[in-house]
């Protein structure tokens, strides 16, 4: 018995770091709609678990989600597209507390092209 109770705490154990991952790299902070911004991008991080980009919008800096660099990749972006001082304009979901000026990326303008990041997404 003792044996079995120590496995079950172990499987556990490892399974609640993995659900408060998942919870944040979600879209469970989000407000389900969609918001459009358009901005200049002040800073840039790309990677995992997801690049975050910093973007002036009539002088508040918004954080931008952005995806992982295989799906900003799909979407059609190369190296140095997001890059500081472009435009960007973003469409996507913000977080529920609107304070946070955060949104989620869905799909991403630079000029005229367009780069659907989630494309079954809307």
């Amino acid at each position: 018995m003792t044996r079995l109770l120590f496995i079950a705490v172990f499987v556990l154990g490892l399974a609640a770091p993995t659900a408060g991952a998942l919870a944040h790299h979600g879209w469970s902070w989000t407000t389900g709609g969609n918001i459009d911004l358009t901005g200049i991008v002040r800073t840039v991080r790309l990677g995992n678990p997801h690049g975050i980009l910093k973007v002036d919008v009539e002088g508040e800096v918004w954080t931008v989600e952005v995806g992982q660099p295989w799906r900003n990749e799909r979407a059609g972006l190369k190296d140095g597209d997001l890059a500081a001082g472009v435009e960007i304009r973003v469409v996507g979901e913000p977080a529920a507390d609107m304070s946070e000026k955060r949104v989620k990326a869905e799909r991403l303008f630079l000029g005229e092209r367009e780069y659907a990041l989630y494309p079954e997404r809307d």
